[in-house]
């Protein structure tokens, strides 16, 4: 793993199965997330990302790995001008994540007893690139949400920007 890389762990109280789902089903992802992934979740295949009808796609943005209620792998998705307006970047942010090299997200399942231990690890990133410093925030929030939503039933609100 490279130095740059972000790690996040949690523990969830759920299953290996239910948090898989959580991960690659588009009625969860969409509650904490925002976005839906349209891909056959198996290693090679396309992702396209959908956040408001808004479509990201791209032939290099693909699953990496994919063995349910173990490990999910894929690129990070393509930054596009339509992503950019959907999720209110500026033109100058835009311009500056564009030129950063495509990095990967892997969601390490882990089993631990009646909970699930879930290791986030984004890397492939931009030495001190802005990507770095975005996921950093947005990371912790997402896992959050999706730990909430697992748990209670409701996922958290989104948090002021």
């Amino acid at each position: 793993m490279d130095s740059n890389a972000f790690v996040y762990t949690t523990y969830i109280r759920t299953t290996p199965d239910e948090l898989w789902q959580a991960l690659t089903d588009a009625a969860f992802t969409r509650r904490y997330w925002g976005v839906a992934f349209e891909t056959t979740w198996t290693a090679g295949s396309r992702m396209v990302w959908d956040q408001d009808g808004r479509q990201t796609a791209d032939p290099d943005q693909v699953v990496l790995a994919a063995r349910p209620g173990r490990l999910l792998s894929y690129t990070w998705h393509s930054f596009t001008p339509e992503w950019a307006e959907a999720v209110g970047v500026d033109d100058e942010t835009y311009a500056r994540l564009s030129k950063e090299r495509r990095s990967k997200v892997t969601f390490a399942i882990e089993p631990a007893g009646d909970i699930v231990k879930l290791v986030v690890t984004h890397d492939d990133l931009e030495p001190d690139g802005m990507m770095r410093d975005m996921i950093g925030e947005g990371w912790p929030a997402l896992l959050s949400s999706l730990k909430s939503l697992l748990e209670t039933g409701e996922e958290l609100p989104e948090p002021p920007r």
